[in-house]
């Protein structure tokens, strides 16, 4: 792939030379694996899960893990076009060529972007269709949170990974390893590969005449989710790949897994049961290795629900102090309303108030407690004055349509809520923006058997609460596409049929489903036709033995409840087995009574407690009443916490905020770190594949690389403190140069010296720091007035006409080019801007640029004069310039 980057657009995104990447020569391992996110590189890369299994494989020395994100549709064509299929990023091995090829399935609106991956590779879609030689074709698997409801996949996949990967990715990789060596089958590698508690082999499962899947071999086990049981003991990676540009650039540190709130809509609060979180010793340990490690100047702690860690007052604020010391800014996300208090507020307005996010999912009462949500309107009220108390002045408030139950008076209920936060600190108002979300009901939740609401009535609904808002002021709504809502109703609790439409969808053209500007649903419902399918049947309700719950009415101190599969009968005397879903062959740790049992209390109105700090209520994924439903091989199973009770007690009443509120005052910075004692202009170079790094790119990238040499930055003051550091003239993306500079300002003396040797071993790959001069503290250096560069012809057979072009250049009087511009088509000459043309011979040239007057890209001067030479096809070097 590497050969096209000079036509790929965003290229960086396929080098693979960031900071923390792992390259390992193919012949010292025994293991190649390409660890593939089915997005673009800017999502992937926020991804934390294969920043942990990428990190956990790369230590050992007999395995290269390598990344591979879903090229743009753009990239895919390039690909295509030119005969090139996709590679790694790290070594730029073709998919094709690596021994484990694994996906991580996050969510379902991803499933063709995995076939689109297959494809790009030339690996054939269907398991069917890869044969028996591993040699020949890599094991292709999936893991990720949808993993376990993922069947419109199973035909695609060798092998599923169900739960968390740490302890199943290692142990499947060491069976592979052997498999190879020993030369086993495809199909034997998967037979032995069900021996590992949490993997699941979709290839060994058949259908029945009812719809329900059964095992071809009697002794296969169950699948069952796999979990780690304690967090300390699992490995987390503290040398981490910094991105070139993600969704969420910062350093994301995990301090907790699981979530017992029982929010009966959420899929990832049974999926990730039992809670447990790390102990504040270890992540202090891991924070501090990870700044030092990556230079990242944010954290974010991360969870399923930060706001409920039960230490959090104390890691928060403790970390705080530390991180305000190098200007590295701390955030919480996941927070619940009344989950923080006072002092962790006071604490955060300090750092940055950009906006809050809350998320009361419905807006009355009747319906939180429907869903088990747990909040009352004053606690939200009460969460919204104190924001505004310290200087928020927007909140956005997340909400969902269609829940079970809903009714329009939950609908006026979303409206009068947001009016009431907006005026609940008084004047002046705070700016509310309420984000709407169709519910999309899933599986291993107790509204798994619920039919999703018609596209029709989400539009109605949307359109009902925009006429809601329309009049009113500090009051905006946004809302996601219901068509995206409805085709993740269809394939979230899709059974196997729906895989031949997913592969329809796809040779359709259907990729990228997630992204609205890429979305389209008419291939799916196409699909779905062609295969007699009807949209009504995927996302309608499915049927339920309210018996199988035994009495929904069980005090938590009760005796536990029925099993799944009783043998209740009808009246007819025959026994009645539950009705089949799709996932009913997996085991993901919450059993089917308690599920039922929650629909049952969510129908009643009845709120259900956090487990965490309430009575047990038997779901099965602890050990705490009888032994846990997850696989035996990591427990023993409970909720492990730092401290037994929240160490947040009754939230503080927020300060007396006044009538108008003065403009938010900057965040205060420490004099230390706003002192300037010396400057110094670093030059440097750029070249091979760093050279694909563009400007705004380069700039976060040296910062860390500063941080992580131990430099003192000095920084600005204001309310977005930015560390002092200036650049020359952006290099365009694709020219290569010996003669790059920026400046930085330090906060304490150091010499020229020092500076270099604590920045060499920490720069890019391709940047290598040249000189570092002293200049003066205010010095306004900008581009070079001059510069000189060398243009290779890469192409042998236009050397010739290469070599003459550049020479009727260099004897013309005048050379006019017309461009378009926003202004319309502009002409001028070219012929001043290049002076000292010389050919050093048939495939080189060099000159001199001359800017002094007006710049011109060196790219567009080049493409200019030779332009039947495609990008590809030629490279232009800077190797000097003059300030």
């Amino acid at each position: 792939m590497k050969e096209l980057l000079p036509l790929l657009p965003h290229p960086s995104h396929y080098i693979g030379i960031e900071e923390g990447a792992i390259r390992k020569a193919p012949g010292s391992v025994r293991l190649r694996c390409a660890l593939a996110f089915p997005d673009l590189y800017e999502v992937g890369m926020s991804y934390l899960g294969q920043k942990i299994l990428y990190g956990i494989l790369n230590e050992r020395e007999d395995i290269a893990a390598e990344r591979v994100f879903a090229p743009s549709p753009e990239a895919g064509d390039l690909l295509r076009a030119h005969g090139v299929p996709l590679a790694t990023l790290e070594s730029d091995t073709p998919l094709g060529e690596t021994d484990l090829l694994g996906f991580a399935v996050t969510h379902e609106l991803c499933f063709t972007n995995v076939l689109y991956m297959l494809d790009l590779a030339g690996i054939p879609l269907r398991r069917s269709d890869r044969g028996e030689d591993l040699a020949a074709c890599p094991l292709i698997a999936a893991g990720g949170g949808c993993a376990i409801s993922a069947e419109p996949l199973a035909p695609f996949m060798d092998l599923m990974l169900l739960g968390e990967g740490e302890a199943m990715l290692p142990e499947l990789c060491d069976l592979l390893i052997r498999a190879r060596e020993a030369g086993w089958t495809r199909s034997r590698l998967i037979r032995e590969a069900t021996a590992i508690p949490g993997i699941y082999a979709p290839g060994l499962y058949t259908h029945d005449a009812e719809g329900r899947l059964t095992p071809l071999f009697p002794d296969t086990p169950r699948p069952t989710r796999r979990v780690v049981a304690d967090l300390d003991a699992a490995p987390y990676p503290q040398r981490q790949v910094v991105p070139f540009g993600a969704v969420h650039n910062r350093l994301s540190l995990e301090i907790a897994r699981g979530c017992t709130r029982g929010c009966r809509f959420c899929q990832a609060g049974i999926l990730y049961r039992p809670a447990r979180e790390r102990s504040l010793a270890d992540i202090e340990r891991i924070l501090g290795g990870c700044l030092d490690e990556t230079g990242f100047d944010d954290v974010s702690f991360l969870s399923l629900s930060t706001g409920d860690f039960s230490a959090l007052k104390t890691l928060f604020l403790g970390v705080a102090d530390r991180c305000a010391a190098e200007q590295v800014s701390v955030s919480l996300p996941s927070l619940r309303v009344g989950s923080i208090d006072a002092d962790i507020m006071a604490r955060m307005a300090g750092i940055r108030r950009t906006g809050a996010t809350l998320a009361p999912e419905a807006g009355s009462r009747r319906l939180r407690d429907v869903i088990n949500k747990g909040i009352t309107e004053e606690e939200l009220l009460d969460h919204v004055r104190a924001l505004a108390a310290y200087g928020w002045q927007q909140v956005k408030l997340y909400f969902m349509i269609g829940l079970p139950g809903e009714t329009r008076e939950d609908l006026d209920a979303i409206a009068d809520l947001c009016r009431k936060a907006r005026d609940a600190a008084g004047r002046p108002r705070l700016q509310i923006t309420a984000a709407i979300s169709p519910f999309v009901p899933k599986p291993f939740t107790p509204f798994q058997w619920e039919p999703q609401i018609s596209p029709d009535e989400m539009r109605a609904r949307i359109q009902y609460l925009r006429d809601l808002f329309r009049a009113e002021k500090s009051m905006k709504l946004r809302w996601h596409e219901p068509d995206m809502s409805r085709l993740e109703g269809i394939l979230s609790r899709g059974d196997r049929r729906l895989a031949d439409v997913v592969e329809s969808a796809y040779r359709k053209g259907a990729i990228f489903a997630s992204w609205v500007d890429h979305f389209r649903l008419d291939p799916w419902l196409e699909a779905l036709s062609e295969h007699g399918l009807s949209e009504e049947a995927c996302t309608g309700g499915r049927p339920v033995f309210l018996e199988e719950a035994g009495d929904a009415s069980l005090a938590p101190d009760m005796p536990p409840c029925t099993e799944d599969t009783p043998e209740d009968t009808s009246g007819s005397g025959e026994p009645r087995r539950p009705a089949p879903l799709p996932w009913d062959h997996l085991e993901a740790g919450v059993s089917r009574a308690f599920l039922l049992r929650e629909r049952e209390r969510a129908l009643a109105g009845s709120r259900t407690e956090d487990c965490r700090y309430a009575a047990c209520r038997q779901c099965g994924a602890c050990d705490t009443a009888r032994p846990s439903r997850l696989s035996a091989a990591d427990g023993p199973y409970r909720n492990r916490l730092n401290l037994p009770a929240r160490d947040q007690g009754a939230s503080l009443p927020p300060p007396e905020r006044p009538a108008r509120q003065a403009r938010p005052a900057a965040p205060h910075l420490s004099p230390a770190l706003i002192a300037r004692a010396v400057r110094y202009r670093i030059w440097h170079s750029k070249e091979g594949e760093a050279a694909y790094i563009s400007q705004l790119e380069l700039q976060t990238l040296l910062e860390r690389a500063m941080r992580r040499a131990g430099l003192p930055l000095s920084f600005s003051q204001g309310f977005h403190p930015m560390p002092l550091i200036s650049f020359g003239r952006a290099l365009p993306v694709g020219v290569h140069s010996r003669a790059e500079w920026f400046s930085v300002t330090l906060r304490e003396p150091m010499s020229a010296a020092e500076v270099m040797a604590r920045l060499a071993p920490h720069m890019i790959s391709g940047m290598r720091p040249l000189e570092v001069t002293p200049i003066p503290i205010h010095d306004k250096s900008f581009g070079g007035r001059h510069e000189t560069f060398a243009l290779h012809c890469l192409k042998p057979a236009d050397a010739h006409a290469f070599s003459e072009a550049w020479a009727a250049f260099a004897d013309a009087p005048a050379f006019l080019f017309s461009r378009e511009t926003k202004k319309g088509t502009v002409e001028s000459d070219l012929r001043p801007l290049a002076r000292a043309i010389t050919r050093e011979d048939a495939s080189e040239i060099r000159f001199t640029a001359d800017w002094s007057e007006r710049y011109l890209s060196p790219l567009t001067l080049v493409r200019a004069i030779t332009p039947w030479l495609g990008p590809h096809e030629l490279r232009l070097v800077k190797l000097s310039q003059t300030l």
